[in-house]
């Protein structure tokens, strides 16, 4: 990563400097040389964190009883910290704990020999401890996100799948009726029968590609949600729903009637999901534009405010709602994105191909 370079660029010079310009330093150019020499263990510190431990603190550890001068009494030295975070960021439960024996080792050795007081000793601990708890915090905060992130996916999953269920089962009441009156009229209009083969076929390779779109069955502990999908007409009761706050216009163009149930659903819980985060996080926001566009192969998705783009609104990592609907957007072969306008407010984009395949 970018980053790493950046520490050896930033570490490098402060290394050679403080060789150079630091008199009270023991055997200040031999130091300073074996601590650049063990400055690219910042590299692998992510993938390799016991290893990179291992290698640090054990030519630290030998050094001071070999030469005469240990690279850790340089101030720059201070990136051996990061590498105890990595150990605990990113490293195993073995990794850890055969990490901090070698990090234990160099500070009761150092005192041992000593380099360093018994305080310092001390304080060494403590540090150190400081750090792995940090990496500790960070590591569980993270895999708590992960695990809030792919929460929200499932969730976004069975509501997609929810949808196309009631898709598949509209298609096969319609091909049930068609063969039923198929069968009653066969008798005295003989094409009646071919008419009524004729719409089960189509209304069985509808159903077909809606089947092979679910990703995955509902839910076995919760009750079906027997309310009917929405629609992509349903997205204009978007703009009179809402007494208070911003207004919200909706504008639809071009032939909307022919898409897919599951893409039209899909396109009202992107609409709605991104009318609700723009009246939660837009500040002082008056007008919610909505807007669905239609050509040969895609809809188009625009939701666009002109409130503030405070500190309430995502910056970096996006939130668990934009996440669903990214997930959402991707199941059926379309992309999702959101982010600031140039001058105020805040725009959400989406992507679908009328056919509504999945990626």
């Amino acid at each position: 990563m970018w980053r790493d370079w950046l520490l050896l660029a930033v570490f490098a010079p402060a290394l050679v400097l403080e060789g150079i310009l630091r008199p009270d330093l023991p055997w200040r150019v031999g130091a300073a040389a074996i601590a650049l020499a063990l400055l690219p263990t910042l590299l692998w510190r992510r993938t390799h964190p016991l290893a990179m431990v291992a290698i640090a603190f054990g030519v630290t550890t030998v050094v001071p009883f070999v030469l005469p001068g240990d690279p850790c009494d340089m101030v720059a030295a201070m990136y051996v910290l990061l590498l105890t975070y990595a150990l605990f960021r990113w490293g195993s439960g073995r990794d850890a704990v055969v990490g901090s024996v070698f990090i234990a080792a160099k500070l009761v050795l150092s005192g041992v020999a000593g380099t360093i007081s018994v305080v310092e000793v001390i304080a060494g601990f403590a540090v150190m401890f400081g750090v792995s708890a940090l990496g500790v915090a960070v590591r569980f905060r993270a895999s708590a996100r992960a695990r809030e992130l792919d929460r929200v996916k499932l969730l976004e999953r069975e509501r997609l799948a929810r949808d196309l269920h009631d898709t598949v089962a509209h298609h096969v009441s319609a091909m049930a009726i068609r063969a039923q009156a198929g069968i009653a009229a066969s008798a005295t209009q003989p094409g009646a029968a071919v008419d009524a083969l004729r719409v089960i076929e189509a209304e069985a390779s509808r159903a077909l590609a809606e089947m092979r779109a679910m990703v995955r069955v509902l839910r076995r502990d919760q009750p079906a949600d027997l309310a009917p999908s929405p629609r992509v007409a349903d997205i204009e009761g978007l703009a009179g729903r809402f007494r208070a706050g911003p207004d919200v216009a909706v504008e639809i163009r071009g032939d909307v009637e022919d898409l897919p149930p599951s893409v039209g659903s899909a396109l009202y819980r992107l609409a709605q999901e991104s009318v609700t985060n723009a009246r939660r996080h837009a500040r002082h926001a008056t007008r919610i534009e909505v807007s669905v566009a239609t050509d040969d192969t895609s809809v188009h998705l625009r939701v666009s405010d002109d409130g503030e783009s405070g500190a309430a609104r995502p910056s970096s990592a996006p939130g668990f709602g934009l996440m669903g609907m990214m997930e959402r957007a991707d199941l059926l072969g379309g992309t999702c994105a959101a982010g600031p306008n140039p001058d105020r407010g805040w725009t959400v984009t989406a992507v679908l191909p009328r056919a509504g395949a999945p990626a």
